[in-house]
């Protein structure tokens, strides 16, 4: 699977995320710090792989920043994202279930190597509800972006 990620900085687990990425077979896209010639400012380097995961350059995203926050609200003004920040495997799984996540919002402040793990596996393993009360939250997003 192809996986835009961003990060601001190479600092906690920015590496971390893309090796993990590749050890499970993924193809990262690398944008902000973790490429060379991009801004690495977290609002640039998050709507870049937002852009890649709406346009089809990428099944999913993980963006990075020092909290997390910034990430995941630039990735969500790219219409059609549904970025969720996770600091956890249990809130990964549930973003990913019922509210079909797109990308991964990640701190690298308080995310461990350890966590990183949990949280990708749950994140990968996770499917999107087909229950008709999810779909409809899910399609609700879509209206609510057309305004």
């Amino acid at each position: 699977m192809r996986v835009a990620v961003a990060a601001d900085e190479r600092t906690g687990v920015a590496d971390a995320v893309v090796e993990e990425l590749r050890r499970r077979g993924h193809e990262p896209i690398l944008h902000g710090a973790l490429s060379d010639g991009e801004p690495d400012a977290w609002a640039w380097a998050s709507e870049a792989a937002a852009r890649d995961v709406a346009e089809g350059r990428a099944e999913q995203g993980v963006v990075c920043c020092w909290t997390g926050t910034g990430a995941s609200i630039a990735a969500n003004k790219v219409t059609g994202v549904r970025a969720a920040l996770c600091g956890d495997a249990p809130t990964a799984a549930g973003a990913r279930r019922w509210n079909d996540a797109n990308v991964l919002a990640l701190s690298l402040r308080a995310t461990s190597e350890a966590e990183l793990a949990e949280i990708l596996d749950a994140w990968f393993d996770a499917l999107a509800s087909e229950e008709s009360a999810d779909r409809a939250n899910v399609a609700h997003l879509a209206e609510i972006e057309r305004g």
